[in-house]
């Protein structure tokens, strides 16, 4: 079996599994009325949802035969995806794990917390992106969660709700420690950037250095 038809089977299975979760915690969602801009400002939904749509994108370039799609275009949105769904799964690990999912499925759950970040990551790592990565790449990465991030605490400040107990104030301790949680997290997200980077580069090097 081809590398190409390896990623093609991997990428459509794991973007429809995690669409399918998705939309199965989003019944269960309407089922107990809750809101459905709540339900979207969850980073695990929002997250998901986008690695599973770049994955389910790049299986049908390499199903019309395009090796690849414009370089710059394919890193800022893979790239941007990978980042934030090792960061779901890293932040659901330490600092989510035993608290009360509530109405979340467990199967969900796992495909979501679990499943969909070691899916990636090792997409990632199997299939590097082509062309050299810098810190450039990394900064447009971020851009996402931290636009997320005002969002969420703006938005929680006006109503009174916040997707995660470590964003809330009156469950965090205080305004001063949600700063450092969230100060925690960004580092984790420049952390993980770079090495995805660094990885990346060096099996992009280790390639380019096989014979043809």
């Amino acid at each position: 079996m081809s590398k190409q038809t390896v990623l093609v089977i991997w990428r459509l299975f794991f973007g429809l599994l995690t669409l399918f979760a998705v939309g199965a915690q989003l019944v269960v969602h309407f089922q107990h009325h809750y809101s459905l801009v709540n339900f979207f400002s969850f980073f695990t939904n929002v997250s998901n949802i986008f690695a599973a749509l770049v994955f389910l994108v790049g299986a049908l370039w390499l199903m019309q035969g395009r090796k690849q799609a414009i370089p710059l275009t394919e890193d800022l949105f893979r790239g941007a995806s990978v980042v934030a769904i090792v960061i779901v799964g890293i932040v659901y690990g330490v600092l989510l794990r035993n608290e009360d999912l509530g109405s979340l499925l467990p199967w969900v759950n796992i495909v979501l917390h679990y499943i969909m970040p070691v899916a990636v990551l090792l997409d990632w790592l199997y299939d590097p992106p082509r062309s050299s990565l810098t810190a450039k790449q990394l900064g447009y990465w971020l851009m996402y969660p931290l636009v997320y991030l005002v969002y969420t605490l703006i938005r929680g400040a006006a109503v009174g709700w916040y997707p995660y107990p470590f964003l809330n104030p009156s469950k965090a301790g205080g305004n001063v420690n949600v700063a450092l949680y969230c100060l925690a997290i960004f580092v984790t997200f420049l952390v993980v950037g770079w090495l995805l980077i660094a990885v990346a580069n060096n099996r992009n090097s280790k390639i380019a250095l096989q014979p043809a």
